[in-house]
């Protein structure tokens, strides 16, 4: 596989759910690699001077009825976290630990987070909630915590953040294909164009 898809992505963000839900199909169809970069979405933002579209009320509203739509055209369960925004800082961690550390349960880590937070609705910034999540999915409370605190992990998370940042990433989900950079889950048709 020479053709690649390299996936800048953060759990608190809806549009990165729903192009997760996609992207493996895509890849797997245009015999294609897809490489999971996790980033810090808070720091792309404080970075590059963007921010939330739900900041914007209006905007807001939009954007969570479209992604419905396209929830309901990928097929796929979406639901509105109520506890939205959320800080994502110790969850990325966890998710560049897990993809460090434990290679062979990323995707089941990944999984299980973002059922979580964008099917079930979670807190995840509730490490009562947390902990009994990870329990449930067969993971260790105790080392997935351990693993937000190591400091590789932290300088890993925050390098990934940066070298997106320099890419030009200025929000999630953001594409490369080779140089190309594609925004947003509705940029999805764009990615499959370029695998071609």
């Amino acid at each position: 596989m020479s053709k690649t898809v390299e996936f800048y992505f953060d759990l608190g963000s809806p549009a990165t759910y729903l192009a997760y839900t996609q992207l493996p199909t895509i890849c797997t169809q245009a015999d294609a690699r897809l490489i999971y970069v996790p980033i810090l979405l808070g720091g792309v933002f404080k970075a590059t001077g963007n921010s939330s579209p739900a900041t914007i009320p209006a905007k807001g509203r939009y954007m969570f009825q479209d992604l419905d739509r396209f929830a309901r055209r990928y097929g796929v369960a979406l639901r509105f976290n109520p506890h939205f925004p959320i800080n994502t800082l110790l969850l990325m961690r966890a998710v560049t630990g897990m993809q460090l550390r434990h290679p062979e349960r990323f995707q089941a880590f990944v999984d299980c987070l973002f059922e979580a937070l964008w099917v079930q609705g979670l807190g995840l910034d509730d490490p009562s909630t947390v902990a009994r999540l990870l329990s449930d999915n067969g993971f260790d409370p105790v080392e997935v915590l351990a693993l937000t605190a190591d400091e590789e992990v932290k300088a890993a998370l925050k390098e990934n953040t940066e070298k997106a940042v320099q890419r030009g990433v200025f929000g999630a989900p953001s594409m490369f294909v080779g140089n190309q950079l594609f925004f947003g889950q509705d940029r999805l048709d764009f990615v499959i164009e370029a695998l071609r």
